[in-house]
């Protein structure tokens, strides 16, 4: 099968760069044409004000030479548009059309949904609502399949756009194995070092976090802290006003970094958001800490379950927004033993399971399949 990866996709983050070191595992015939526009944002919500419309402008003047290359190379099977891809299917349609070639693409995370539902940065009752409402219902139509991280996160998609159900497809976003490998155990402690990294975006229930961590029975543990973003005024204001000896805060580390800061944990945490968003997802870095040897707690949800269910304790499900429930998974990993979640079953959300994952989805949009 030959396919084309095209478009303005962020290689900058692990999502675009696991999809297509999948692809390759898989051996299929494959070519890139890019353009990057978005290497330089860490956190696409925060971006300066007038920063969207120059990623937009950028994306504008690159259309040109991406659709010049588009038709000037030998017709692919299927072309992949990764995230984010929302004017790019808009702008590729005509051109994929014309040339017979169905389009991929890969929603990863809603502009709309994370927007205005999840991070709640615009009412549902702003234009610009419903602007990314708009352009992502055409987007999703476009598209001859569409694909998403987890089963859950489909659904909930497929319901806020009337899809019909099973039209989404899931690849899990795994984790990158070569850069978290298995680390050795951190020796026991009478202090365990616990350890949460990410955007401090609604979704990760950073208060959860702190509230556990500055309570009586948070302060027997040792908290890292790493991640800067939306709720970071809460994280400001949480240590200026508590004594919180106990608690490291960085704002930020390199993604070659985060290896280092996992092998110094005992315990690493997920999300503990409440949206229906934060009970779709399985972000990167549960992948990676699972793979790295660590175990994980994490809120419980839908999307989670079924790697739950597989890893011999190495993921405590807790209830979200819930500091004591928080506390109770740490304490039940530790008095485990921090069960290491099983290396064979690291497999499955391994490179080589996203390319086959990817495959399958790719093929249903050929015809005859």
């Amino acid at each position: 099968m030959k396919i084309l990866v095209w478009g303005t996709y962020d290689l900058s983050k692990p999502r675009a760069r696991l999809l297509i070191q999948g692809l390759r595992s898989e051996a299929v015939d494959l070519q890139e044409i890019h353009a990057d526009i978005w290497s330089d944002v860490a956190d696409k919500s925060q971006m300066k004000r007038g920063g969207g419309l120059v990623r937009v402008l950028r994306a504008l003047l690159s259309y040109p030479r991406l659709l010049g290359a588009f038709l000037k190379t030998p017709r692919p099977d299927v072309v992949l548009l990764g995230y984010p891809a929302l004017l790019d299917v808009i702008v590729l349609w005509p051109f994929a059309r014309a040339r017979g070639v169905p389009i991929v693409m890969d929603l990863f995370i809603s502009a709309y949904d994370t927007v205005v539902q999840d991070r709640g940065l615009v009412s549902a009752m702003n234009p610009i609502a419903w602007l990314l409402y708009v352009l992502e219902w055409i987007a999703l139509r476009l598209a001859s399949r569409v694909i998403i991280d987890t089963p859950t996160h489909a659904r909930h998609i497929e319901e806020i756009y009337h899809l019909p159900p099973g039209c989404i497809g899931a690849v899990p976003v795994g984790a990158e194995t070569s850069a978290f490998p298995q680390l050795a155990p951190q020796p026991p402690s009478d202090r365990p070092r616990i350890l949460f990294y990410g955007q401090l975006i609604p979704l990760h229930g950073i208060e959860t976090v702190l509230d556990a961590a500055l309570s009586v029975e948070g302060r027997r543990f040792d908290w890292m802290i790493i991640g800067s973003g939306q709720d970071q005024p809460i994280v400001e204001q949480r240590l200026l006003d508590e004594p919180h000896d106990h608690i490291s805060w960085q704002k930020w580390v390199p993604y070659e970094a985060l290896r280092d800061e996992i092998s110094q944990a005992h315990i690493c945490l997920g999300v503990f958001g409440t949206s229906r968003k934060a009970g779709s997802v399985i972000p990167n870095k549960v992948y990676q800490c699972l793979a790295a040897g660590r175990p994980v707690v994490t809120r419980n949800s839908e999307a989670i379950a079924p790697l739950a269910a597989i890893s011999k304790g190495a993921i405590e499900m807790v209830e979200p927004d819930e500091p004591d429930a928080l506390l109770m998974g740490i304490a039940r990993i530790v008095d485990a033993d921090y069960p290491v979640f099983p290396r064979q079953a690291v497999e499955s959300f391994s490179e080589k399971s996203i390319g086959q994952a990817l495959l399958g989805e790719a093929k249903k949009v050929l015809p005859n399949r």
